[in-house]
């Protein structure tokens, strides 16, 4: 997989893939980041990318230009398959969406910044609109953090063990069921019996069960789906 991340502050972006999962997996050579300076992109002498909003109103926005020149020629060198823009209004991010990009070989992701982007962008270019929550941020860059890391793991070869991320919550719309490991008793607290029988299919059931009474207690909702 190869991402391509649009931004105006490529310094927030790059020490997480220097790090853990993240750099394992483009150190196997399973995943390719590249960061794309919005500036670099603009005729301006400032290097500015923003402007005034038509019709008046607080906040900058992000012009159009810079953005359709980057991706264009990002787009004359390969073809991908999403052109991502992280916004507070897109599609909530959840892990069938992040189950559906990890298949995915070149992707886009746009951050957004100031008061967002011209719109043209997002009816021109964009592909899919992603947001972490209902709440706004100085910029798209932490989500987009945050989408690649909820992306990169499920590619095979990335973790250790690659049935590990089948059993996270949200697969199979299931919270997680508890989980124990050594010492078996500490300070009287015990591990439940059944994990400790060698009864694996016992076992499993019991997680079955935990999984899906935990998810009626706390999320309902999933349930629900």
């Amino acid at each position: 997989m190869r991402i391509d991340i649009i931004t105006v502050v490529p310094e927030l972006l790059k020490s997480p893939f220097e790090a853990s999962i993240m750099k394992r997996s483009i150190e196997k050579g399973l995943v390719e980041v590249h960061f794309h300076n919005l500036r670099e992109y603009t005729t301006n002498n400032y290097k500015q990318v923003d402007d005034y909003q038509f019709g008046g109103g607080a906040g900058m926005v992000m012009m159009i230009e810079p953005i359709d020149k980057c991706i264009s020629k990002l787009r004359s060198e390969r073809m991908y398959d999403e052109i991502i823009y992280m916004t507070p209004d897109g599609d909530t991010l959840n892990q069938s969406t992040a189950n559906q990009l990890s298949l995915k070989g070149n992707i886009i992701i746009l951050c957004g910044h100031y008061k967002g982007v011209d719109q043209r962008v997002r009816d021109h270019f964009i592909t899919k609109e992603i947001s972490i929550g209902d709440y706004v941020l100085s910029g798209g860059e932490l989500g987009a953090l945050i989408l690649c890391d909820a992306v990169i793991r499920l590619i095979p070869g990335v973790l250790g063990n690659e049935t590990s991320a089948l059993t996270d919550s949200f697969q199979d719309n299931l919270l997680a069921p508890p989980i124990y490991t050594r010492p078996a008793s500490y300070k009287g607290w015990e591990v439940p019996p059944i994990l400790t029988s060698g009864n694996f299919p016992k076992i499993e059931a019991w997680r079955e069960e935990q999984a899906y009474q935990r998810t009626k207690d706390r999320r309902p909702d999933l349930l629900d789906e």
